[in-house]
């Protein structure tokens, strides 16, 4: 009889938008090498994709434009820090806000800002984080199911400042152009910036914007 593996004492059907992780924590090194970046991050089960930055993120590190050098800025679903890290170190001057409902994922962001010397990541709660944002950075959870999902956008991009942009990395498979529709009818342009291996990379606009006519 085969000795029983860690995935055996996962609990069943946890995910990582649970407030608590159950999961025996079992921390890992991972490197994040991304807009000639060089670093390691702390990873740990109970969190999303802690065993590599996952794809659609790596999509959005490399192809998202390049953030305003001041700022206030959100990493919505922060996970283990990735997105956080990175506009840490692409824009040191700015405020980095990020948020998950999973405590494990806040403490491993937290945990990995202090070992950059990052000086300028905050990590909140959803309920402790306030304010408004000239930048929103995420990978949404849209396993949450599309109610929740439609909530929690629609939450965090009224939160955007008047000229503030959200740009989202969506699986196509999981309705990113359903979503990009939906976005606009909501009253928030969204403008697909570019498409791989499925993903969209999609930036939104800050409800009721008008942009400048040539």
């Amino acid at each position: 009889m085969a000795a029983p593996s860690d995935r055996d004492h996962e609990p069943r059907g946890e995910h990582y938008f649970a407030d608590s992780p159950s999961s025996r924590s079992r921390p890992r090194t991972i490197p994040l090498r991304v807009r000639s970046h060089d670093v390691a991050l702390t990873t740990d089960r109970g969190t999303f994709s802690p065993d590599r930055i996952d794809p659609g993120t790596r999509f959005l590190l490399e192809r998202a434009p390049a953030p305003p050098t001041m700022g206030r800025f959100l990493d919505l679903g922060c996970g283990y820090g990735p997105i956080a890290m990175t506009l840490a170190l692409e824009a040191p001057d700015a405020e980095i806000v990020a948020v998950d409902v999973n405590e494990r994922s806040r403490s491993l962001t937290a945990a990995n800002a202090a070992a950059l010397d990052l000086d300028n990541v905050a990590v909140r709660s959803p309920d402790a984080a306030d304010g408004t944002f000239d930048l929103i950075w995420s990978n949404p959870p849209i396993r949450i199911g599309k109610p929740a999902l439609h909530d929690l956008l629609l939450r965090w991009l009224g939160r955007l400042t008047p000229t503030g942009t959200a740009i989202l990395v969506v699986n196509r498979h999981l309705g990113a152009d359903s979503l990009q529709r939906w976005l606009g009818d909501r009253g928030h342009p969204t403008e697909r910036l570019a498409s791989r291996k499925g993903y969209r990379l999609l930036a939104v606009s800050a409800a009721g914007r008008v942009d400048d006519e040539a």
